[in-house]
């Protein structure tokens, strides 16, 4: 079935584009899905592990699990994205993610801990996650996807400035379990009536991709979003190609070090003799250049070739981690800092990066399929990443040989990103004119 439905009578001069209150939902939709997922588990490391007796790599197995559970989720439900939008999945994932985060406070047991922060409240997050709201964005921007997709990136940086510190205070102060709680009663809050905003594509509701208007498509000015349009395969289309899989593993390279270092930071630095509260400071450290960054690389993209931007940050990203493992062996607070901030510099490119890219490469028709046929095969680096570096510390005692290895595969993806070939700007003019019916 075609993602793309007959459109309602186009609007002449709109005077605010519904699609930037897309972005301002997607802002905060990803702060409290990668929040909850990433950037606030660090914190409860020590003291449930310290109470419940488990290991470092006994508490880790949850966040590889919910590697393959995004990966099932996103797999499933991106065609039915393309389909029907992101409302309905939005409003399950807040109602299944606040129960499990109320259901975290009454954890007693690593069985009850593996299945509620790996399936369950993974499968809430994935469902008002990066996806959903990418997918959304993808087919109501074109020109300019990059900022667009960027701006509302931020939200995931924001939940490092945020709520890593939050967690951290509430359970300093009361306990692990009341931190849990709080997060659930953040999380209804923000989640519910973001949700309700969420619409499919913007033929649906009489607007052209990007806000433009019936003069601007009459006068040509929509062949970018007619070429994109174009371009689109279908998921057994890209499927076919070799390049669906070296973006495959090119970003999963890329992408490896954000959850290792989000769950590790905290335990690295305080096995170093660091406080908590410092330890802490550190994802904030990172957090705010990769908040301020993301509009910087989003404005680039729009303008300059995409797989080599991403091959720098891939680069930097790497870097970064070897600063940091020096820094932090040898008791330089300065180059930590330096290490963490441009770590962060990396991250705030990383998810505009790749959703322009898998949108430049495959069209914004089907991407909700595309990317999630792409999740169960890249996922599984980010599965793999926090789980290794967890118990090469359980049996080594240390991080730093884990976190190099880390560092290359940071390195390795550049390479890997670098070989990608441009993909296709233009298509017949024929054809154009046919798409341009259809749009």
């Amino acid at each position: 079935m075609s993602s793309i439905r007959p459109r309602k009578a186009a609007r002449v001069g709109p005077p605010i584009y519904f699609g930037y209150w897309l972005i301002g939902a997607a802002f905060v939709a990803q702060f409290v899905s990668a929040g909850m997922q990433n950037y606030v588990v660090g914190a409860f490391m020590e003291p449930m592990t310290l109470e419940l007796g488990w290991t470092r790599a006994q508490f880790t197995i949850p966040r590889a699990l919910a590697q393959f559970v995004l990966a099932a989720v996103g797999f499933v439900v991106g065609g039915y994205i393309d389909r029907f939008g992101g409302r309905r999945f939005m409003l399950a994932g807040a109602t299944v993610l606040v129960a499990a985060l109320a259901a975290h406070s009454r954890v007693h047991s690593l069985w009850a801990w593996i299945v509620l922060n790996g399936l369950v409240l993974t499968v809430g997050a994935g469902l008002i996650g990066n996806l959903v709201v990418n997918v959304t964005l993808a087919k109501w921007f074109v020109e300019r996807r990059g900022r667009a997709v960027a701006w509302a990136a931020m939200g995931v940086s924001f939940a490092g400035i945020v709520l890593t510190p939050f967690a951290t205070g509430v359970i300093d102060g009361w306990g692990w379990r009341v931190g849990w709680l709080a997060l659930a009663a953040v999380t209804a809050l923000l989640v519910y009536p973001i949700a309700l905003l969420m619409r499919r594509a913007p033929e649906d509701h009489g607007w052209h991709p990007d806000g433009r208007s019936d003069a601007d498509v009459a006068a040509g000015l929509t062949q970018h979003a007619a070429d994109d349009f174009a371009r689109s395969m279908t998921r057994g289309q890209a499927l076919r190609t070799w390049r669906f899989y070296l973006l495959v593993v090119a970003f999963g390279l890329f992408t490896v070090n954000i959850g290792v270092m989000l769950l590790q930071t905290i335990p690295l630095m305080t096995d170093a003799g660091y406080s908590r509260a410092t330890a802490a400071l550190m994802i904030t450290v990172a957090s705010v250049p990769a908040l301020i960054s993301k509009p910087i690389w989003g404005y680039f993209i729009d303008k300059l070739e995409g797989r080599r931007l991403a091959a720098g940050g891939a680069a930097l990203t790497g870097f970064a981690v070897v600063i940091i493992v020096a820094a932090v062996d040898s008791g330089t607070h300065a180059g930590a800092y330096a290490g963490y901030f441009l770590l962060g510099c990396g991250w705030g490119g990383m998810i505009p990066l790749q959703e322009v890219i898998w949108a430049s490469f495959f069209g914004r028709r089907y991407i909700g399929a595309v990317r999630g046929a792409a999740m169960p095969f890249a996922l599984i680096f980010g599965a793999a990443g926090p789980l290794a570096v967890s118990y090469y510390h359980d049996l080594v005692g240390n991080y730093d040989g884990a976190l190099l290895v880390v560092a290359a595969a940071n390195l390795a993806s550049a390479v890997l990103l670098l070989l990608l070939p441009v993909p296709a700007s233009r298509v017949a003019p024929a054809m154009n004119e046919d798409l341009r019916a259809k749009l």
